[in-house]
């Protein structure tokens, strides 16, 4: 029978013949065959299957033996057995090399058909050794796939023991030498599905036999770390990933991570490899795996490792998502890379150019798919063009192409970019070993405490968080200068765009700090605050004296000593007051008008003067808790500006109280204060660096007299001090007014009307006072109400254009009384004005914690407002009247404002607070600022920072731009952004090189940090047991600042 068939398929027999032929053939398979003619079939069946030379003979071939091997089986079995098998795997068959994929397709099926026969078990005993043999001289990938379908068929020849380790391993690097030379779809389809072959093998195993799978993992990273440049491992590696355990991410990475026996440079090559697994397609979690290993190094902070692969990979990456099959796990990758790479653009802009283009592309194919994918893009996109603004020339043509996708909120993209940060601990994995010292959850940075230092952190930061003042100093152009506003600009770019925790302003602080301030000892931050606005405010008009007076040269930056400050600044303040467009930045922001109006009750003439101020110094209403202090202390409010640069005090307990001279400011300061002061005194006003003081000492005294305001006995608000320092005055007594038209003290009456409002309102609450007995500054500890809306009464007149108006007065008049001024008003000043009220949002509250100006420390709450906050309508039919009085309307507690208040504050509640506390920034509610000095006492509000409500501010329209400003902040200068970018990187390699060095320590105890956040016990200014303030009685000696 064998002859007759052999003849057949080589005759030339029409091909239907053939086959009714052959179906005779196999139908005589049921009779009786002796052994010989058997084996003479099987020899023939299995010739035809390996050589035959057309697919008809390899088919005859197969339908043949098949069928005789099922009739006749212990014939087959002694055919097909180890000895012939081994040969066809050893040396394969005649001309056929062993290593043809049909040798295994026809032993594949000779399995099938002699599987319940004993003789089996050999053969499985056999292949258990010889697929091991197979897998380690790297088959190609369709034997390896041909293999992988017998082996899953046939479970029984995978090598069992420790030889299944060797083989998974065996296994895995075959599949890092797969490859794939050919471009065409065809076979490009065909190399996936034979690797996905491979992949579902050993994904069987390891599910068999657990043991297999981190050995497996091993030789996995082994392969994809290897330095070795002649061996590039195969991307199909990539299918393995798929099959790994999710929940296995934590275990693994860490495990890698803190391996000492890892190096740097075989773990740039993993992570990099792995990143070029994103080509593969229909591989699952590639992308969640390669996050999870950028997060575990940076969990670990091996920086240098994370830029090197960011700036290597991110142009692959981003040119994945052309790519409809990989999309989503490259843009999950790209995001996070982005997104986590925060201190320096250069990643960023290594994909602008090819974003226009991108998206395009997408928007022209009108996919559902292509405009979800973009919205997501749009948004990364936003992210960065925020983080990193300052580039229009490279953006605008982006903000072009997505201009009609919508725009994350500032807030949401403030969390992305927190949330994702290599050093924020969010970030980390939830099994890090340490917390990272990295911004923290709030996005805003520390300042370092540089040794009592706590009364410049609190100010800085609340000057800070004032948006549009912090946009007008980011938007100057100081390249090259080395002034005092330059270096504040340095201290706010670090604050916005720095990686650490926490800066250290020390250049800024050196350059900043008043001469007579003590170095490491504890000084007052209103102070502070008033000497740095008068220097910034100095400093610029010296330098706009300078460009006018030489605009043909470069105008030269170099820092201005005070004396040269001083001295110009007297000149200039002979001067009126300038226009809008010729104000400092210091006036624009925090300048103010005040007219103080003195009138004789004899002769009824009067005098008046207006003067420019930067802040407001309120004193409290006359009760019990300040009935035994005669005055105000002036040294807790020293105020300075231009031109009369006076100070609001009365006069100590050795001064003879003296008469008001209408020519001259009736402020004195007290002879501590005086002896600071620097420069010489003209003919009208002692003028100093910090002070003028008026020839003739002419103060008022607290009169203790004067009936308490209503409603004492409750909790004053900031709105009831505000009252007070308005209210009318009757000068009696001791206090009586020198009317040079009468010659003679008389009784007078003095108001004080703000007729012109600042941006930033600045209340310094004084808390400070003299106590005559133990001769000692005391502070009042009294509790006052912050209101989240402030309405401050302005009134505009005309009538006094012509008066010569000098910078920068703080008044403090501490001897009030309302009742009687309304009744003795003469009707001969009253005025035709304009009397509105002009609402305010608290921005920022700067907090005294102790109860000594000598000792306990400084915080500071903010919170972000600018000029375009949502609107809340205040309008008052009151604004339109004429007021009888010049100050007969007062803010009252049940004014509409006390409405809107109360929904501010519940609307309050979800918007974000910060508490500034030197290095630590955590946030915190506006409830928490409110209930500060009843949760702990010797906390109290010393500095309020107010914003008009729904101002333009009249700036510079530069900063309406938002196309250009992209984050709302101004573009920073190419050298400032350097700088940062520079400081940055170098503090990622700082934290690298401890993290190291904690490695090298490993049987050092834990670290245990105390955990961010409000502590119900301790209040924020504390430091120890005794809390904020410290000390006992007035022998106690007093901490320092801390």
């Amino acid at each position: 029978m064998d002859k007759i068939l052999e003849g057949l398929v080589s005759s030339s027999h029409p091909l239907p013949l053939k086959r009714v032929i052959v179906r005779k053939v196999v139908e005589s398979a049921e009779h009786w065959l002796d052994e010989s003619q058997c084996e003479a079939m099987f020899d023939l069946t299995t010739r035809l299957i390996l050589e035959g030379q057309d697919p008809f003979q390899r088919q005859v071939g197969h339908q043949v033996l098949e069928a005789y091997a099922r009739y006749h089986r212990p014939e087959f079995e002694s055919f097909f057995n180890k000895t012939f098998v081994l040969g066809l795997l050893q040396q394969g068959y005649h001309s056929l090399d062993r290593k043809d994929v049909a040798i295994l397709d026809y032993i594949h099926n000779g399995l099938k058909l002699i599987m319940s026969c004993p003789s089996v078990l050999d053969l499985f005993s056999l292949l258990q050794v010889e697929v091991l043999r197979m897998v380690c001289e790297r088959p190609e990938p369709q034997l390896c796939a041909r293999l992988s379908d017998l082996l899953t068929d046939f479970v029984q020849c995978i090598p069992k023991g420790k030889l299944s380790i060797t083989f998974c391993q065996q296994l895995v690097r075959t599949i890092g030498h797969f490859q794939c030379v050919s471009t065409q779809e065809k076979e490009l389809r065909e190399y996936v599905s034979q690797v996905t072959k491979v992949s579902n093998l050993l994904q069987n195993i390891w599910k068999a036999e657990p043991s297999t799978l981190l050995p497996s993992l091993q030789e996995v990273f082994a392969s994809i770390s290897s330095t070795d440049t002649s061996f590039e491992p195969s991307v199909a590696l990539a299918s393995l990933v798929q099959h790994i355990p999710l929940q296995m991410i934590t275990v693994l990475i860490r495990s890698l991570t803190t391996d000492p026996n890892v190096k740097d440079a075989s773990m740039t090559q993993a992570l990099c490899r792995m990143i070029d697994w994103l080509s593969w397609p229909l591989a699952q979690h590639v992308d969640t795996w390669v996050i999870a290993l950028l997060k575990g190094l940076a969990a670990v902070q091996k920086f240098t490792i994370l830029i090197d692969v960011t700036l290597l990979k991110i142009e692959l990456v981003f040119n994945r998502l052309w790519f409809p099959l990989v999309r989503p796990g490259a843009l999950a990758v790209l995001s996070h890379m982005l997104l986590s790479f925060q201190h320096s653009p250069e990643a960023f802009h290594l994909i602008v150019p090819h974003v226009v283009s991108l998206v395009h592309s997408f928007k022209s194919d009108g996919l559902p798919s292509s405009t979800a994918f973009l919205v997501q893009l749009t948004e990364l996109i936003h992210c960065m063009m925020y983080h990193y603004s300052g580039f229009p020339d490279l953006y605008e043509p982006i903000l072009e192409a997505i201009k009609d996708f919508p725009k994350p909120s500032e807030e949401k993209i403030k969390l992305i970019l927190n949330q994702s940060a290599w050093t924020s601990q969010s970030n980390s994995l939830a099994s890090c070993l340490s917390r990272l010292s990295g911004k923290s959850e709030t996005g805003k940075t520390g300042l370092i405490n540089l040794g009592n230092t706590c009364y410049m952190n609190s100010v800085i930061q609340a000057l800070f968080m004032a948006t549009d003042f912090r946009r007008q100093v980011l938007s100057l152009n100081l390249n090259g200068c080395n002034s005092l506003m330059k270096k504040l600009q340095h201290l706010f770019a670090f604050l916005a765009h720095t990686q650490r925790e926490a800066y250290a302003p020390r250049v800024f602080f050196e350059a900043s700090r008043p001469p007579w301030f003590t170095p490491r000892s504890q000084q007052d931050c209103s102070e502070y605050l008033r000497f740095l606005l008068d220097r910034l405010h100095e400093e610029e008009k010296i330098l706009k004296v300078q460009s006018s007076h030489k605009p043909s040269e470069s105008l030269g930056c170099n820092e201005t000593s005070l004396q040269e400050v001083a001295s110009k600044a007297a000149v200039l303040a002979e001067s009126p007051c300038a226009s809008d467009d010729e104000k400092t930045l210091i006036e624009k922001m925090f300048g103010g008008k005040l007219r103080t109006h003195i009138c004789c009750l004899n002769c009824r003439s009067t005098s008046q003067k207006v003067e420019a101020f930067t802040d407001l110094s309120l004193a409290f209403c006359p009760s019990s808790s300040v009935e035994n202090l005669s005055f105000q202390d002036p040294a807790s409010s020293p105020s300075t500006h231009d031109g009369g640069l006076t100070q609001a005090s009365v006069p100590g307990p050795s001064e003879e109280p003296g008469v008001y001279n209408p020519a001259t400011a009736a402020f004195v300061c007290d002879s501590a204060m005086s002896e600071r002061m620097l420069g010489s005194p003209s003919d009208e006003f002692c003028c100093t660096e910090n002070t003028c003081v008026p020839s003739e000492s002419s103060t008022i005294l607290v009169n203790k007299d004067v009936p308490q305001k209503p409603g004492g006995g409750s909790t004053p608000s900031v709105t009831d001090l505000l009252n007070y320092f308005l209210a009318p005055e009757i000068l009696t007594g001791d206090n009586q007014y020198y009317c040079e038209n009468c010659a003679s003290l008389q009784n007078a009456e003095k108001t004080m009307q703000i007729t012109e409002e600042p941006e930033y309102l600045i209340l310094t609450l004084l808390r400070f006072s003299y106590d005559q007995k133990y001769h000692v500054r005391r502070k009042i500890l009294d509790n006052v109400s912050l209101p989240l809306v402030l309405e401050l009464p302005v009134k505009r007149t005309t009538s006094f254009s012509s008066l010569s108006e000098s910078w920068s007065i703080d008044v403090d008049f501490t001897d009030i009384s309302e009742n009687l001024a309304k009744k003795l008003k003469p009707s001969g000043t009253e005025e035709t004005c304009c009397s509105r009220l002009v609402p305010y949002l608290l921005s920022s509250v700067v907090v005294h914690s102790g109860i000594s100006s000598e000792s306990g420390h400084y915080y500071s709450y903010a919170r972000n407002i600018t000029g375009t906050e949502s609107s809340y309508q205040m309008c008052h039919q009151s604004e339109t009247l004429a007021l009888a009085s010049s100050q007969s309307h007062f803010l009252e507690r049940n004014s509409p404002s006390a409405v809107i208040e109360q929904d501010l504050e519940n609307k309050e509640m979800s918007k974000e607070w910060f508490l500034f506390n030197d290095s630590r920034v955590t946030f915190t509610s506006f409830q928490s600022v409110q209930k500060i000095t009843s949760r702990f006492p010797k906390d109290t509000a010393y500095v309020l920072l107010y914003k008009k409500q729904n101002s333009t501010n009249g700036l510079s329209s530069n900063s309406s731009t938002s196309g250009l400003w992209v984050n709302g902040d101004p573009p920073l200068q190419k050298e400032l952004m350097d700088a940062i970018t520079k400081d940055n990187k170098l503090y990622l390699q700082e934290q690298e090189l401890n993290a190291r060095a904690r490695a090298l320590q490993a049987a050092s105890a834990s670290c245990s940090f105390r955990p961010n956040g409000f502590d119900d016990n301790d209040p924020p200014g504390s430091c120890g047991p005794t809390g904020g303030g410290g000390g006992g009685g007035f022998n106690t000696v007093g901490r320092l600042v801390f």
